[in-house]
């Protein structure tokens, strides 16, 4: 009864952040002895006691752990766990170096390195499954989210196909959202690059989700959105928001008027960022209740218009 209560407030568009309903924030470290890499974590436990489906986070170029915060605590609401990852080497400290430093960090070698990250995760979660509070994890309803790097890092763990390298997929995630994803280069078709990917994926981008790094890749997100035309029908979604930009669709609770880069952020998209932080929390929230917690309502929400105002579309098929 209670889930089912808060599938109808979100499908209203109601995604208030929530208050009482988890059982804390805990920040820690794990460290990879075989690579030597220590990495920062934030876990979030739903306050009902009992197995609980996961979602792993990943940031963006230049991130931390901090990311996501506007749509985690909805997701431990819905009866999710939540754990934010941090990645050495493509996170906060690239700024040091400036847009130099960030350049250099956005990388084929640090994709690799952000997906070892994950595996690593997955195995850690494997070894302590056996004792609390892991023992709550349940393994066959892992998610993954990101955005931008960390939503090429879900395009990897999908299974995107690359044209020089080996496929990154890993089975034990059952779903994806990527926020503000990037297809990749042209070398491969859009269909080439995405048709072989069998697991539920959600597109999530916005009218003003141009290139942060101005490489030329168009000022909006339709090119994003070539993510979404790319994938098989029957699990792909898409979220379209006028008036998002990249930052808009980063999580972050703070709501900068500048980038990192000092540049003005558009006036529309400072107005709109509250509210379409909670757009993406319910209805990221509905979707992974559908595919990690098998929740009929949400199967038949996902079919309708999900409860989405002016300048929002919503795409599943």
């Amino acid at each position: 009864m209670q889930r089912r209560a808060l599938l109808l407030s979100l499908l209203a568009g109601r995604a208030a952040r929530a208050q009482a309903q988890a059982a804390g924030v805990a920040d820690f470290s794990w460290v990879d002895s075989q690579r030597q890499r220590e990495l920062p974590l934030r876990l979030r436990w739903p306050a009902e006691e009992g197995p609980c489906p996961l979602v792993l986070y990943s940031h963006g170029l230049g991130g931390s752990r901090d990311g996501g915060e506007a749509w985690a605590d909805v997701w431990v609401q819905a009866g999710l766990a939540v754990m934010q990852l941090q990645h050495p080497g493509s996170d906060s400290a690239v700024w040091r170096e400036g847009i130099a430093g960030l350049r250099a960090a956005a990388s084929a070698q640090q994709l690799l390195a952000r997906v070892a990250d994950v595996r690593f995760v997955l195995d850690e979660l494997s070894r302590r499954a056996s004792r609390p509070p892991w023992s709550r994890v349940r393994h066959d309803a892992i998610g993954f989210a990101g955005h931008s790097f960390g939503a090429v890092t879900a395009q990897a763990l999908a299974g995107q196909r690359f044209a020089v390298a080996a496929a990154l997929s890993d089975a034990r995630i059952k779903a994806f959202v990527a926020l503000s994803p990037s297809p990749g280069q042209d070398v491969l078709s859009i269909e080439q690059q995405f048709g072989g990917i069998v697991r539920p994926f959600l597109v999530v981008t916005g009218s003003l989700d141009g290139d942060p790094l101005g490489q030329g890749r168009g000022a909006g997100g339709e090119w994003r959105a070539r993510v979404y035309d790319g994938l098989p029908s029957g699990r792909r979604g898409l979220l379209w928001l006028d008036g998002a930009d990249h930052m808009s669709l980063a999580g972050n609770a703070a709501l900068p008027r500048r980038d990192r880069f000092g540049r003005e952020r558009d006036a529309d998209a400072l107005q709109r960022e509250a509210a379409q932080h909670g757009v993406v929390a319910r209805v990221t929230a509905i979707w992974w209740l559908r595919w990690l917690a098998d929740d009929t309502h949400a199967q038949m929400a996902l079919f309708g218009r999900m409860g989405l105002g002016p300048g929002e579309r919503w795409r599943f098929d």
